[in-house]
């Protein structure tokens, strides 16, 4: 009932509305764009090839991610295929770049013109993977018969060679480019963060064809009988609710590590006081990077092996073409070196990104210490210390979130439309983007005195992917 009163007077505050319906107008814009084929591809051939290939894995797959996180855009080979990713995917690398690199990371350092300097870097660096990303999937729909002997003989592009290559990438870099500037719009005019609100719209516009799905597996449709008991959707629907509920706990959960500050300036030069305040350490400070990193090592890799090596030979080709195979497929192999890799950029995430000694220094230029801990590097030794035993235990938890879709898969054979929606990076993405939407709307209402989301308290959110 609360949140139903909040969204009503969302729309009474004149500011508010405006963003609301700003961000709802880019929003079907960038939907627009992801639903525009590519001018030469046959339709009709680009699904007998998709199919070809689902069929090849259980689920869960490259193709499988790729839809996903294109909302669809996989399918018709839309101009808007690559939509906002290799804006995210130059990011993080120029991210991961600034703990490396001392002219970055002296970049970030520098203030606001540091900031614009690095995003103008990135938007760069944008343009390059948008390039070199659409001249790739220009040559594979020409020449399909390069992805496997099944694919032999079948024509995507009814006017390849160069031509072709040209318009592909100049279609795809200008809709990427086109993409990325919708959500610097919607974050600057909008609601929340732009690039990880297009992401989830990305995600849930999957979600009629998962209830078409789910629909059609307990209830039939269309003359096609039932192929699960009706009992199994309850516990279904329960199991949901407690998943959302772990993933909202495991996005908003934070250790808050007492501060004491000993003096505080106000105007004039003046201090006054002690004060404490806290330091909130998130549980899950790496977000959805691991499953980001961990599901395309995993992928691409065990493709290219299956593509030069020979799936009937006996020797060791025969026996590398069926390790990739078993890695590819939701195995235990799979599930044991999937869990592996989460783990480990878990804590490679939480290594680069989370600088103790710089926090502690900041400490102790501010005046401020932790208690019973000295300044310095008694303080940095013990926040790192502090940091990865919550690293421990949030990636613990995104890795019991991330497997959960293949588990349902392998033990009650639910397809990878439906199971996708009950963890993994698209549960995370939805439940983060719109606990971070809502905690923005909401810091509105509060300001003009109307009540929150919740009856009780406020919403906390984390944007960003």
């Amino acid at each position: 009932m609360a949140m139903m009163k909040g969204f009503s007077n969302a729309f009474r505050i004149p500011e508010l509305r405006k963003k609301i319906l700003i961000t709802l107008g880019l929003v079907f814009v960038c939907r627009l764009v992801s639903q525009i084929p590519t001018p030469g591809v046959d339709w009709q051939a680009l699904q007998r090839v998709i199919e070809i290939a689902k069929e090849s894995s259980s689920g869960g797959g490259l193709l499988d991610w790729f839809e996903v996180f294109t909302g669809g855009a996989l399918g018709q080979c839309a101009i808007g295929f690559l939509s906002i990713w290799p804006y995210i995917s130059a990011s993080i690398v120029i991210q991961l770049l600034g703990s490396v690199i001392p002219s970055l990371e002296k970049l970030k350092k520098e203030g606001e013109s540091g900031r614009q300097q690095l995003a103008q870097i990135t938007r760069y660096l944008t343009i390059v993977l948008c390039v070199v990303q659409s001249w790739g999937i220009a040559t594979m729909l020409s020449h399909p018969g390069a992805l496997g002997p099944a694919f032999a003989g079948v024509e995507i592009v009814t006017n390849p060679g160069i031509g072709f290559h040209l318009m592909t990438v100049i279609g795809m870099t200008t809709a990427s480019l086109f993409v990325m500037w919708i959500a610097d719009q919607i974050t600057s005019f909008g609601i929340g963060n732009g690039a990880s609100l297009i992401i989830m719209i990305n995600i849930t516009s999957r979600l009629p064809q998962a209830l078409i799905q789910a629909w059609e597996r307990y209830f039939g449709l269309a003359g096609v009988q039932a192929s699960a008991p009706i009992a199994e959707l309850p516990i279904l629907v329960i199991f949901f609710l407690l998943v959302v509920m772990g993933t909202v706990l495991l996005t908003q959960g934070v250790r808050k590590v007492a501060i004491h500050t000993t003096r505080r300036s106000v105007g004039g030069g003046n201090t006054y006081g002690m004060q404490q305040t806290f330091m909130p350490l998130r549980v899950n400070y790496t977000g959805v990077m691991p499953i980001i990193f961990a599901q395309p090592l995993i992928q691409i890799p065990s493709a290219l092996i299956m593509k030069v090596t020979d799936a009937t030979s006996t020797g060791f080709s025969g026996a590398l073409y069926r390790f990739a195979q078993n890695l590819s497929n939701p195995t235990t192999l799979h599930l044991v070196v999937y869990a592996a890799l989460i783990m480990f950029f878990a804590f490679f995430w939480v290594a680069t990104q989370f600088n103790a000694i710089d926090i502690s220094e900041n400490l102790k230029k501010d005046g401020s210490y932790l208690p019973g801990i000295r300044p310095g590097r008694a303080t940095a030794e013990y926040l790192d210390d502090m940091m990865t035993k919550i690293t421990l235990i949030g990636g613990t938890g995104l890795l019991v979130v991330a497997l959960i879709p293949m588990l349902l898969m392998g033990w009650m054979n639910i397809p990878w439309d439906i199971a996708s929606f009950f963890g993994g990076t698209s549960l995370l993405i939805i439940v983060g983007v719109a606990l971070d939407t809502l905690r923005i709307m909401e810091s509105h209402l509060l300001v003009r005195k109307y009540d929150g989301f919740l009856s009780h308290g406020t919403l906390r959110g984390r944007g960003g992917v």
